[in-house]
């Protein structure tokens, strides 16, 4: 069965502003530096790359413009939309 991970984001656009709604942590294994990193809800990002062979995705979020660095997998856990 596949997983529908259009809204998460991992599967987000690049260079497009989004906003972080929810995880998805039904399953309690996401990781807690996702939240301690600053990754919370209301918060806008933008994915500014991703490293080939589905490497990393390079984010900046937040009103200081942080950047870090995050996994696919910790990525499906955060739940996205786009900034109109």
């Amino acid at each position: 069965m596949k997983r529908n991970d259009s809204n998460k984001l991992c599967c987000f656009p690049q260079s497009e502003v989004g906003i972080i709604l929810d995880y998805d942590n039904a399953t309690l294994k996401m990781p807690t530096k996702i939240i301690e990193m600053g990754l919370l809800p209301s918060t806008q990002f933008k994915i500014l790359y991703q490293a080939p062979f589905n490497g990393p995705l390079y984010i900046e979020f937040g009103e200081e413009k942080s950047r870090i660095a995050l996994r696919e997998e910790e990525a499906r856990f955060i739940i996205v939309d786009k900034v109109l």
